[in-house]
């Protein structure tokens, strides 16, 4: 894991200061992922190491690769391209994790889903309950980071990086009590703004 974290020190991809997450918590470091993922040979050697993975045991074959937007839509690529399977998106539509584009999953597929940043997991469970709902097998999660979550989806769960960052809710956010300015720089903005 020294060598991911090295790769994300080297692109300014490991951020400091006071930022909001996706989850709606604060904390005082941010990973942006786009900084490492805007390198298509570091994208490439990055995603072999979960086919290396992947590749050991039959039972994680797939039929699909599937990631929810923003964050996994060029991870899904890559790894659909290197394990030679679909690769699709799930993205917002009325708030909601959706299938667009005319993308599928058929029943009975077999399906990896891939994130670049689990905090708490939030959009990774609900890329999970929509391939459930189209009659999907989930075989195992990839994501680039783990922040420290604890996140445990019940299948195979291969972060490349883990990072233990502390997050914490808005009202009990120390930055927030020093009167630090919040940065929102997730691709999915909130309403609520501090």
């Amino acid at each position: 894991m020294e060598e991911i974290r090295d790769i994300f020190e080297s692109v300014g991809a490991i951020l400091e200061g006071h930022f909001q997450l996706t989850s709606g918590r604060h904390s005082n470091t941010y990973i942006q992922c786009a900084r490492v993922l805007e390198n298509p040979v570091v994208t490439e050697k990055l995603v072999s190491k979960w086919v290396k993975k992947l590749n050991q045991s039959e039972k994680l074959s797939c039929d699909v690769v599937v990631g929810p937007a923003v964050g996994g839509i060029i991870l899904s690529y890559e790894l659909g391209k290197q394990l030679k399977k679909r690769a699709i998106f799930a993205e917002r539509e009325a708030g909601k994790l959706a299938l667009r584009r005319l993308f599928t999953i058929e029943p009975g597929d077999r399906v990896i889903v891939v994130e670049d940043v689990v905090t708490t997991g939030g959009s990774v469970l609900e890329t999970m309950d929509l391939v459930k709902s189209k009659g999907g097998e989930i075989v195992a999660v990839c994501s680039l980071v783990d922040r420290g979550s604890n996140f445990n989806p019940g299948v195979l769960y291969l972060p490349l990086l883990k990072i233990e960052v502390a997050s914490f809710q808005k009202e009990e956010c120390p930055l927030c009590q020093k009167g630090i300015a919040i940065e929102i720089p997730g691709s999915r903005r909130l309403k609520e703004q501090p």
